[in-house]
């Protein structure tokens, strides 16, 4: 488990640079999880650490593989000094720590709940799950060990939530997109869904 979050860490600091502050957050029978935070110019960037520790299981399943299986970090990138961002570091653990307690397999296209703002005054309290591989490259790991992917976090508000549950993820990426929206502003408005 250590290697495997040394290795993680490795490949956050080489694509990231060097974070310039980290937390520890400890759920009740959880491993810890750690969020570092990048700074690039006027983006301030979150990567949780701990979460590929071991591999995500299907609840469904009779056994879980303490190997195989999918393992990822996420990552989230907002624009610094607009709002209170770094009172993310709990619900982003929250949300890393989702695998262990609820046994769910975090994949692209999912939408993730914390049931409170994001940050104070956010107008977000889910975040869809984008295709990792943009910012920082997938992890390879020996086998029989899957990569190490790295989720990209996109902040939605209740409104762009329900339409995701109805239209589904690309729908709301495409609609983002047609409009120019910011997906960095952590106080941006919803998107027009008529």
């Amino acid at each position: 488990m250590g290697d495997v979050l040394a290795l993680v860490e490795a490949r956050l600091r080489t694509t990231l640079g060097e974070p310039d502050a980290r937390a520890a957050v400890t759920f009740l029978g959880t491993d810890r999880i750690e969020i570092l935070r990048f700074l690039d110019g006027d983006i301030v960037r979150y990567a949780t650490l701990g979460m590929s520790a071991a591999p995500m299981t299907d609840p469904t399943g009779t056994l879980a593989d303490p190997v195989a299986g999918p393992r990822a970090e996420l990552v989230l990138s907002v624009r610094a000094g607009l709002a209170d961002t770094d009172k993310v570091l709990r619900p982003l653990a929250a949300l890393a720590a989702s695998p262990q307690v609820e046994g769910l397999i975090v994949a692209p296209g999912a939408s993730l709940e914390v049931g409170e703002p994001l940050w104070p005054g956010a107008p977000f309290s889910s975040v869809l799950v984008a295709e990792a591989g943009g910012l920082v490259e997938d992890l390879e790991l020996d086998a029989p060990m899957d990569p190490v992917r790295f989720l990209p976090l996109l902040p939605m508000t209740a409104n762009e939530a329900a339409w995701k549950r109805v239209k589904g993820a690309q729908e709301l990426q495409e609609r983002w997109l047609s409009h120019g929206t910011d997906l960095r502003d952590p106080l941006r408005a919803g998107v027009p869904l008529d």
